[in-house]
């Protein structure tokens, strides 16, 4: 069962950590982050937290996490999803989540 834990914690971090902002101006109401082979979404690691846009979270994994491929899955406050498949986690730091209105288009940048 895979450990996710939304504080820091420096004996348990993993290599997986990053950091998620909200760029989209929205609120997040839920957040998931699952294996890419895995067949269903972990809990919500916001708990009854909400992201606010502008805001940034912290994930952080245990040390005994081993896959490096991971997909997000964010619902914003009025119910409606968005999904990314297949960060390497292992190389990326930081991820980005925007949404254009105007083109109705949701995207992710991530370093």
């Amino acid at each position: 069962m895979m450990t996710l834990l939304a504080v820091p914690s420096a004996w348990a971090e993993g290599k997986q950590n990053f950091t998620l902002k909200n760029r989209t101006g929205y609120t997040i109401s839920e957040v998931y982050v699952s294996p890419s082979k895995a067949s269903s979404w972990e809990e919500d690691i916001l708990g009854r937290d909400q992201m606010s846009d502008g805001e940034s979270y912290e994930i952080q994994f245990s040390r005994k996490e081993k896959p490096c491929m991971w997909d997000l899955k964010v619902v914003y406050d009025d119910g409606t999803p968005a999904e990314w498949e297949g960060f390497n986690l292992c190389d990326v730091s930081t991820i980005k989540i925007f949404y254009d209105r105007k083109k109705d288009t949701t995207w992710a940048e991530y370093e």
